[in-house]
């Protein structure tokens, strides 16, 4: 029993990761206007995220901006003919630089961002609450960055991502079904009083898992060339980093006293219990293009690979010896993904710039480890936006994205049910027929299936001065 418990909390740390549903795409208001393409273009000190190489070509002295970003997301997964609908915190993605100008061919800055995270609650007790309750994932980046222009044709640029991050989530470690199973059960062999009341919708008993990443350090590669004064193309790379938690925390918290009365013997072993756990922020291959077809309009376009089959497995370890047996190797098998963005921006006045753009995000998650903690889809997003100059050096941002989750049907993952193993155990020891056992109607595991949908509306607001 206290084997299958303690498995059970190390599971729960897969929620951590979603694949493009805690990567961020959406840092700059101006470039959210144009489906955040960026990376084939000259932004100024917006180039350190996008391209390093870019901001070589910064005509000011001195450039700062920074972008804000609330994404408010809706999600729902049917089950079994029931519609649960997630509350999801609005998350705010922000992006702030400075670029300065060392020599006219060579820009120097420092950026701070928000390149991953997530912010998901579907309650304590709902069907799925044994793959997730909530969770909360935070990443931090900061950026020193510089860039050269070789020419006016060539130019490269390179920056140091420092990055840190934490994480906070919930799951129930043994659901209200085969709590319920388990009581009734132990009632008819005289274990358990019988005035003994069942949990019914009620969440049993529930782990939270906390911990703090060390900082990781990658690299931000980029390089442009222009054509001519019309035409540029740009790539950028962004190096893999571990986020690693070597030293989390663990609790547990009960429904009521029946539940800690049933459960309390082994489950309580968790509260001594620390992991250590390590989730990848993956490589990002990019390549743009930009392209002036008169002088008012510009247009551009990205692709983006990201690198999310770094993420074959997630491996949680408990950092005390007798604990070894438990540590955990879970499967996650995600594949690499592309993001495709077509942007355009068109010069109304000299003080307004108009922008819209689609990009089309697919998701890397494999259908047969679908977890519900921030649904995995492949994402159509429309984008809108426009700048004005009250003066010339400062511009006033405004950009705004839809994202349309394309769907999940039939979406399953299982789960190992710890109770149900332990019950099978007991009745096991007790030398009742493998037949009777099978009746009873327990399990070693449990399969969640839903539809799922997804949908969410991102305004940003952002502002830059510059001399």
């Amino acid at each position: 029993m206290k084997r299958l418990i303690l498995a059970a909390a190390t599971a729960a740390v897969t929620l951590n990761a979603a694949a493009e549903g805690y990567q961020v795409n959406s840092l700059s208001t101006r470039q959210l206007g144009m489906a955040h393409t960026g990376i084939g273009m000259k932004l100024g000190a917006e180039s350190m995220f996008f391209n390093p190489a870019g901001m070589a070509y910064m005509d000011k002295t001195l450039e700062i901006t920074g972008s804000f970003t609330g994404i408010s997301a809706h999600c729902s997964a049917t089950y079994d003919g029931m519609k649960y609908k997630v509350d999801y915190p609005i998350s705010t993605p922000i992006f702030a630089g400075t670029g300065f100008k060392i020599y006219d061919n060579f820009k120097a800055g420092v950026c701070f961002y928000t390149p991953y995270g997530s912010s998901v609650s579907w309650g304590d007790n709902w069907k799925g609450a044994v793959l997730n309750q909530d969770v909360k994932l935070r990443v931090y980046t900061i950026q020193p960055t510089l860039s050269w222009a070789i020419n006016d044709k060539f130019s490269i640029g390179a920056g140091v991502m420092v990055t840190w991050g934490n994480v906070d989530l919930n799951k129930a470690l043994v659901t209200a079904e085969t709590a319920d199973l388990s009581i009734a059960v132990m009632k008819k062999l005289g274990m358990l009083p019988a005035q003994t009341p069942e949990f019914g919708t009620t969440t049993p008993a529930s782990v939270n898992l906390k911990g703090t990443a060390d900082v990781a350090v990658g690299f931000n590669f980029g390089a442009m060339y222009n054509v001519n004064k019309d035409l540029s193309f740009g790539v950028n790379f962004r190096t893999k980093m571990g986020m690693k938690v070597k030293k989390g925390d663990a609790s547990v918290t009960y429904a009521n006293n029946v539940a800690q009365n049933m459960l309390g013997e082994t489950l309580d072993l968790i509260n001594n219990a620390n992991f250590s756990a390590e989730m990848p922020c993956p490589w990002v291959l990019g390549f743009g293009a930009s392209y002036k077809p008169i002088d008012k309009l510009t247009l551009a376009f990205d692709a983006k690979l990201t690198g999310w089959s770094a993420y074959k497995s997630l491996d949680i370890d408990f950092l005390a010896d007798q604990l070894d047996p438990y540590d955990q190797h879970i499967a996650k098998n995600y594949s690499n993904a592309w993001c495709f963005s077509l942007g355009a921006q068109y010069a109304l006045t000299k003080r307004l710039d108009l922008r819209a753009g689609l990009m089309v995000d697919a998701t890397p998650v494999n259908d047969s480890y679908y977890n519900p903690e921030t649904p995995g889809m492949t994402k159509i997003e429309p984008t809108v936006g426009f700048s004005f100059r009250p003066v010339p050096a400062v511009s006033i941002d405004l950009g705004f994205m839809y994202t349309a989750g394309v769907g999940s049907d039939n979406a399953s993952c299982e789960y190992p049910d710890m109770l149900g193993a332990s019950m099978i155990g007991r009745m096991q020891a007790a030398g009742l027929p493998e037949q009777t056992i099978k009746d009873m109607g327990f399990s070693t595991t449990g399969k969640f299936t839903a539809d799922y949908t997804v949908h969410a509306f991102v305004p940003s607001i952002g502002v830059s001065y510059s001399f």
